[in-house]
């Protein structure tokens, strides 16, 4: 059985990720829906948002995208990276200052992204030809080291392009001794159960900030409540859940004591996701 742990650590996220890299599984938050996956001596970056731009786009409107707190790490001091995910065209998921920085450092750094946005990855990247693997829905891919089942999301709506390629994605890991799942932005939708399932994920690393027609009505797409989310576990037989998409803006979050205390109450195992400290999928 593979068990979490939680090993917190003291000093700057920089430091913890230039140290030897485990042999198992081990993850790092990096706020929003970022995460840093450490495997079998690999680093894939899951939806790196690490820069200030947002904050720019929204500056002087009603909905302030100032940072609660800093970015832990820079795109430099992510090291080596292997690969990286992007689910969705949102530029918190998708953030072309991040991306491009890690583009120029890393000359051989590949990028997976939906089909559907490959046009405008192409562009906040600055990348062409192989350095992007486009996918959708409903696809299984190879990769070094694990295999990338690629699901549907549906961040509010199960939305298609006009080539009926699915805009918003979730993507599942198989290492081969554990699968994680990152269901990308989403609300419950028919047949969600059915992926999960079928994938039987080990952890799933889900969003818990909710959503509401005030927001929606601004044009900001919501995602799971927390409840949404440990039921989707429950349902789908998910053992561990890091929930995420919280504490980055003050207008769309989900305070952490509200988080902890259904932790304390989870039949099955709820974490929150945060800063200082290593998630070690131990038995991976």
């Amino acid at each position: 059985m593979t068990v979490l742990k939680q090993i917190p650590f003291e000093g700057p996220l920089a430091r913890r990720l230039a140290q030897p890299r485990p042999q198992g599984v081990s993850l790092f938050w990096l706020g929003q829906a970022g995460f840093i996956i450490d495997a079998k001596g690999r680093r894939i970056v899951v939806d790196p948002y690490l820069s200030d731009s947002l904050a720019v786009k929204y500056c002087g409107g009603a909905y302030s995208h100032a940072r609660m707190a800093s970015a832990p790490v820079t795109a430099d001091e992510l090291g080596a990276v292997d690969l990286v995910l992007c689910t969705h065209h949102h530029t918190d998921h998708m953030d072309g200052e991040t991306l491009e920085r890690l583009a120029t450092r890393l000359p051989h750094l590949k990028f997976v992204v939906p089909a559907a946005s490959g046009p405008l990855a192409r562009q906040r990247i600055g990348v062409t030809g192989g350095r992007l693997i486009e996918v959708d829905a409903g696809e299984s891919v190879t990769l070094p080291g694990f295999r990338l089942q690629v699901m549907r999301a549906a961040h509010e709506t199960l939305e298609r392009d006009d080539n009926g390629r699915h805009r918003f994605l979730g993507y599942g890991l198989d290492f081969g001794t554990v699968r994680i799942l990152h269901s990308g932005d989403t609300v419950p939708f028919e047949g969600q159960d059915d992926e999960i399932a079928a994938f039987a994920p080990d952890l799933a690393l889900l969003p818990v900030n909710g959503r509401s027609e005030r927001l929606k009505s601004a044009g900001f797409a919501g995602n799971l409540t927390l409840s949404e989310a440990m039921s989707l576990c429950q349902r789908c037989g998910v053992p561990v859940m890091i929930a995420h998409h919280h504490g980055m803006f003050a207008f769309n979050t989900l305070a952490p004591d509200v988080i902890d205390a259904a932790a304390a109450q989870a039949p099955a195992a709820l974490v929150r996701a945060r800063e200082g400290m290593e998630f070690r999928l131990d038995g991976a």
